[in-house]
């Protein structure tokens, strides 16, 4: 566990990761299906954020026997081994985050509906005011900021 008490991101750039699901997830008890086998094909090919109905269509474009339960068990492990987090996206949407470099936050535009990743440093006055003020700590994988971008205020 890192710092923030949130799994220690696994790196984009170690094909391993990849590789070491298999035992990984024998570690926790879980068996080598051809689901999960998919589910991490489909992850290992995704960059970026993917909602959990984006991964099961994909998951049944390989194999039609995939079960939402399945995909969504074996998330929840592969988060705690850091190979995904989950977060909420405009609109409250749960989405995930594929091999997550850092902790970010999101902001989204509510009239063109670009989205940009923030940093903890980006998000750090935010988080240490909410503390201050309020006692209040950030989870700040799970904050998105909608509002409107520079080019749809002009």
């Amino acid at each position: 566990m890192g710092n923030s008490g949130l799994p220690v991101p696994a790196r984009r750039d170690d094909a391993r990761t990849w590789e070491s699901v298999r035992d990984r997830l024998h570690d926790r008890g879980l068996r080598w299906t051809p689901q999960r086998r998919a589910l991490v094909t489909v992850l290992s090919e995704t960059q970026g954020h993917v909602t959990g109905a984006e991964l099961i269509e994909r998951c049944r474009l390989r194999d039609p026997a995939t079960t939402p339960s399945t995909v969504y068990r074996t998330l929840d492990v592969l988060e705690q081994l850091g190979i995904v987090r989950h977060g909420h996206g405009p609109n409250g949407r749960e989405e995930y985050h594929v091999l997550p470099d850092a902790v970010h936050g999101h902001l989204h535009c509510q009239r063109c509906g670009a989205s940009w990743e923030i940093s903890a440093d980006e998000a750090a006055s935010i988080v240490r005011s909410l503390q201050a003020e309020r006692g209040f700590e950030v989870d700040l994988s799970h904050v998105t900021i909608v509002g409107r971008c520079r080019t749809c205020r002009d």
